[in-house]
């Protein structure tokens, strides 16, 4: 990815990867939106998200791995299926050279879609 790249479209950013990085991404995006059928696909912070009610995740490609933002409440929900891999606050780094662990991604974002559901019901009690 070429620093100073403003994208548009996912497909834009999916382009700006090798092959290899490109099938890894497009397995994680196909895998986010059969788990939040319902979420919404941007780009913000010039990367690929989901939004539903809110931003849900947003994922990345790097030179090493894919990094997975499903907020610092989705690292926090799943610390011990996640110790495997490197994570701080609200990431996750998955190895580029390792199968993304899809059912555990699963898990996750729609512990995100539970997450903006129950927050935009609270919010409109108050």
């Amino acid at each position: 990815m070429e620093p100073g790249v403003k994208f548009t479209t996912i497909e834009e950013y999916f382009a700006s990867f090798p092959p290899a990085t490109r099938k890894k991404l497009k397995e994680l995006r196909a895998t986010i939106k059969k788990a939040a059928p319902e979420a919404e696909e941007m780009i913000s912070y010039n990367m690929p998200a989901f939004k539903l009610l809110g931003v849900l995740v947003y994922f990345a490609g790097y030179k090493n791995h894919i990094g997975f933002y499903p907020t610092g409440s989705g690292i926090k929900a799943f610390t011990k299926e996640l110790s495997g891999y490197k994570t701080s606050k609200g990431t996750v780094q998955f190895p580029l050279e390792e199968n993304l662990p899809l059912a555990l991604i699963t898990r996750m974002v729609k512990f995100r879609v539970k997450e903006n559901k129950e927050k935009a019901i609270l919010k409109g009690k108050n």
